[in-house]
């Protein structure tokens, strides 16, 4: 099992992430995508990026805003695997032109 982490790790962590906030046991952010498909496509690429790190988000579509929030489960609260997978999705936003 992943290690949780503490007030303090996840303020640090937080802090190397831009837009993301802290939501009791998540971290979430939202993006506007530049269209409906764009924002799919968003989607669609998060999904295979969690796929491969068997770690996977909540994920919200309202027309062009997708909103992703990250908590590991299994472990009962915030790990560095949601803290790496919302590096890895900003990336991939960043990508498609979302913000």
């Amino acid at each position: 099992m992943t290690a949780l982490l503490d007030d303090a790790a996840i303020t640090e962590r937080l802090g190397g992430l831009n837009g993301w906030s802290r939501e009791g046991d998540e971290i979430r952010r939202a993006f506007g995508a530049p269209s409906f498909m764009a924002g799919i496509d968003l989607v669609g690429a998060v999904a295979r990026a969690a796929e491969d790190a068997d770690h996977h988000p909540d994920i919200d579509i309202r027309w062009t805003t997708v909103t992703f929030a990250l908590s590991t489960h299994s472990a009962g609260g915030l790990t560095g695997k949601d803290f790496d997978l919302a590096a890895t999705i900003d990336r991939l936003a960043a990508e498609r032109g979302a913000k």
